[in-house]
């Protein structure tokens, strides 16, 4: 399956625009048929999930388009309009649910593309077929990096402004087609709106984050989807624990614990990636005897996390899972506020106070397993001032941001403690010169170790002074 990460910008135009003189290169003018596929109740265009069947000279052509950030993974294969790929599908099962995609719109296109400053700009003129029938029309231009970077979408994107291109175009071809309202999945709350309304759009955020890093996990092509899954599923649990007044207790519990299986799948994946990068950045720098003595180290911690990897995909494919989803997609029970709820200052109050007391203890010779214990109230507190980030400002951003740094720091202490513990672990089970080996990493994570223990109580003072401001806010 050829992959390509597409980044670009889409602007309305008038059917009578013309491109602008942009030097370059004029490509031969194309046209082709494309049948957009999506369930009856549009699951996948709202998550900015594109999958059409395109036929262009006689060729059938399969394309899926899935959000990465601020860009776009295409996805194509070969072949007829029969059924929707196998490998296509499965990359969707969390967006489908057990629905079958089917075609809800079909549209011809004519495209113009300028090839320039290594970017594609594109004309399209797209016609709504009803059989052969054109029910409206409408044109759309985009400016696609092939290379370089933003600067170049930018320049491109002024210039056909200038000659008359209109504003950005945020709808998918799809809703320009059916003539659909289109909301982003992932818009913020309004800044009036009220603390349940803020937690039923950030819930609704963090399921849209959970269903644009699904593919990538299910795939395992990049370690940063396993990452930024766990993250959904963490903020998604620390919101609802942060904001309980605001939701159905029973509601909220159940949706934590299902989230919270999902969270531990994750996490072993995702803890014994960030170990195996460290020790083969390690590694690397042994001399080349010892590199290869190495060997079954790396290979016993990669056999983990195969292992673990399979009991992932096992919960990605679970029955919990996906009522998961559709839990978070109908939302929790209407809430009616009342002159007791917390206001989203106090909500993160509570969790600062925690926090203060899980810190107040703490000393140079504290236990590891009492500093990572910090780190997940530091975790708690930062995420109550996430959520309540439309109310707290600029005060609340650098509590963030402190909190981050804080997070970073007493992440390293306890990355370099598993490392350590893991390393004593296999030097039993390998022969003696990768037992060695692995003693001298342990030189090495224990150093690392020492590093963060004299960092943390820093970053602490930096970040109780962050949360004294936000206090007085």
């Amino acid at each position: 399956m050829k992959k390509t990460l597409e980044r670009e910008v889409k602007l309305h135009a008038e059917r009578e625009f013309e491109l602008p003189e942009l030097g370059g290169e004029r490509l031969d003018p194309r046209l082709f048929v494309s049948t957009y596929y999506d369930t009856p109740s549009h699951r996948l265009a709202p998550h900015g999930v594109t999958l059409r069947h395109r036929v262009e000279n006689g060729k059938g052509l399969w394309q899926l388009k899935l959000p990465r950030g601020a860009a776009r993974l295409e996805l194509e294969l070969d072949g007829g309009p029969a059924e929707v790929p196998e490998a296509m599908r499965t990359l969707l099962v969390a967006y489908l649910r057990g629905t079958d995609p089917v075609p809800v719109a079909r549209l011809r296109t004519r495209r113009v593309t300028v090839r320039v400053g290594g970017a594609e700009v594109v004309h399209d003129s797209v016609d709504v077929l009803d059989d052969r029938r054109v029910e409206r029309s409408f044109d759309e231009l985009e400016v696609e990096l092939l290379e370089g970077d933003e600067h170049v979408l930018r320049r491109l994107e002024r210039a056909l402004r200038r000659a008359g291109a209109g504003k950005p175009e945020s709808r998918p071809k799809l809703f320009q087609a059916l003539d659909l309202e289109y909301r982003p999945d992932d818009e913020p709350p309004p800044n009036d709106a009220s603390p349940a309304e803020v937690l039923r759009a950030q819930l609704r955020i963090q399921l849209a984050r959970i269903l644009a890093h699904d593919p990538g996990a299910r795939t395992g092509d990049d370690p940063e989807d396993v990452h930024q899954l766990r993250v959904a599923t963490r903020r998604l649990r620390a919101f609802l624990r942060a904001a309980r007044e605001l939701v159905d207790s029973e509601w909220a519990d159940d949706v934590r614990a299902r989230a919270a299986v999902v969270t531990d799948a994750l996490g072993a994946v995702r803890d014994l990636d960030v170990l195996l990068e460290q020790i083969r950045v390690d590694v690397a720098e042994l001399p080349p005897a010892e590199r290869r003595d190495a060997r079954p180290l790396l290979r016993a911690l990669q056999r983990e996390r195969t292992a673990a990897r399979r009991r992932l995909l096992a919960t990605l494919r679970s029955d919990a899972y996906f009522d998961l989803l559709d839990t978070l997609e109908a939302g929790p029970p209407q809430h009616e506020a009342t002159g007791a709820d917390p206001t989203l200052h106090g909500l993160w109050e509570r969790e600062f106070r925690r926090l203060r007391r899980a810190m107040a203890p703490l000393g140079d010779d504290s236990p590891a397993e009492e500093l990572h214990a910090s780190r997940l109230k530091v975790k708690r507190a930062r995420y109550a001032a996430e959520l309540g980030d439309v109310a707290l400002g600029k005060a609340g951003a650098e509590f963030v941001r402190r909190s981050k740094t804080l997070q970073d720091v007493l992440g390293e202490h306890q990355d370099a403690t598993v490392a350590e513990e893991r390393l004593r672990a296999l030097a039993a089970s390998v022969p003696a010169e990768a037992a060695f080996v692995a003693g001298r990493l342990v030189e090495r994570e224990a150093a690392r170790r020492r590093a963060a223990r004299e960092a943390w109580p820093e970053a602490w003072k930096a970040l109780r002074k962050a949360g004294a401001a936000l206090a007085k806010a």
